[in-house]
């Protein structure tokens, strides 16, 4: 068997730890540029961030305007303001849009490389700027992956991978995450489950380490995420949560995303809906879609979320797939694009979108056809 595992050099994973910022990151940059988002900011959530680089007497340029599935033009900012600083490195602090965008910034504040010259695979030339990473959610993982997805002006998601995006060093401060509103805990810790789920059911790269990694990350998210929904304050809990979905990340970053991701793309790039929510909606129409080839290993999973399952591979897959179903009905999220606005009329774009995303689609254990889409489409409608 054959097979490469990267994850991030550096983790420090400690309730608190971003009170100790300053310190963590004064030995890798003097001149650092900040990214997060005004609601972080509104949260009150930066305050110790900021106070801990300033004591440890750092010049922090702080940009505050991250949007949600980074849009290319807002990234492009981002990429201005710390030339602009003469930033020596970048710190991002926030969910998964904020880190997306603090992996790009790093790699092209010093470089002659346009953002579309480093769409794609292993396209990035040059060394990165130093970079660390602090997530504020329990979902994308994108604090251990190579990762970056941006929205072109086309509404359509790309991908930035190549291992020059893994950061330096990242910092997972469960009291980040305390009282994250339910939705938010809800959607994010669907995604960091949708990202086990594939990683463990992935047809070309699935391997012994990302398998163990993604098994860890869905017993800690599925006995958790309830609980941290309905008791936001639960620190345990919290911390099972971000433990997971970092597990989750590193597991999906060496054995990547399949179907759900892909069908989730359009309803991010189209109609803006939070990425997370967008993989909780495609959960289960993918599941049951990939069951002709996938059963046995949804099995599989059935003895992590719900042990104690007997019978065959069907048997167990479909006790797999009642306890997904019980999960997300219990969190709360939304279960219908109806709820969302999206019509009947607008399946058809959506279909065409998600056949674009190859690069995650070529990884699922099925092939999916636009009529497979726009069948999966129809059945949450």
């Amino acid at each position: 068997m054959n097979f490469t595992f990267d994850t991030a050099p550096n983790i420090i994973f400690r309730s608190g730890a971003t009170k100790e910022l300053g310190e963590y990151v004064k030995p890798r940059m003097q001149r650092p540029v900040l990214l997060t988002d005004k609601g972080l900011i509104d949260a009150g959530l930066i305050e110790p961030a900021l106070q801990s680089l300033e004591a440890a007497g750092l010049n922090i340029l702080l940009f505050d305007d991250v949007a949600a599935d980074p849009p290319a033009g807002k990234v492009k900012e981002a990429v201005a303001t710390a030339r602009a600083h003469n930033a020596d490195g970048v710190i991002a602090l926030g969910g998964g849009s904020s880190m997306d965008t603090a992996k790009v910034v790093s790699v092209l504040m010093h470089s002659s490389q346009t953002l579309e010259e480093i769409y794609g695979t292993n396209m990035v030339s040059g060394a990165r700027a130093p970079l660390v990473l602090l997530p504020t959610t329990a979902g994308t993982g994108s604090e251990v992956t190579s990762i970056s997805v941006i929205t072109t002006e086309d509404d359509q998601k790309v991908a930035v991978v190549d291992n020059a995006l893994y950061p330096d060093l990242a910092i997972l401060d469960a009291s980040l995450t305390l009282g994250l509103p339910r939705h938010v805990t809800a959607a994010t810790g669907i995604d960091a489950m949708v990202h086990a789920i594939e990683a463990y059911t992935n047809n070309t790269r699935k391997n012994p380490l990302s398998d163990t990694f993604a098994r860890k990350a869905l017993r800690l998210l599925s006995t958790n995420i309830v609980a941290a929904c309905e008791t936001p304050g639960d620190t345990k809990a919290r911390e099972a949560m971000l433990l997971g979905a970092m597990l989750a990340g590193q597991a999906f970053a060496n054995s990547p995303v399949g179907a759900v991701h892909g069908m989730a793309y359009p309803l991010g790039g189209i109609f803006h809906i939070p990425h997370g929510l967008s993989n909780s909606l495609m959960l289960e129409p993918v599941l049951r879609f990939n069951a002709p080839k996938a059963a046995h290993l949804y099995a599989e999973l059935a003895d992590v979320i719900a042990p104690g399952q007997t019978g065959d591979d069907a048997q167990r897959y479909d006790a797999f797939i009642r306890r997904i179903v019980e999960i997300v009905t219990a969190t709360g999220v939304e279960r219908r694009l109806s709820q969302l606005g999206i019509s009947h009329n607008d399946l058809p774009r959506m279909a065409e979108d998600a056949m674009k995303a190859q690069r995650v689609l070529q990884n699922n254990p099925r092939e999916v056809t636009y009529d497979d889409a726009l069948a999966m489409y129809t059945e949450v409608l």
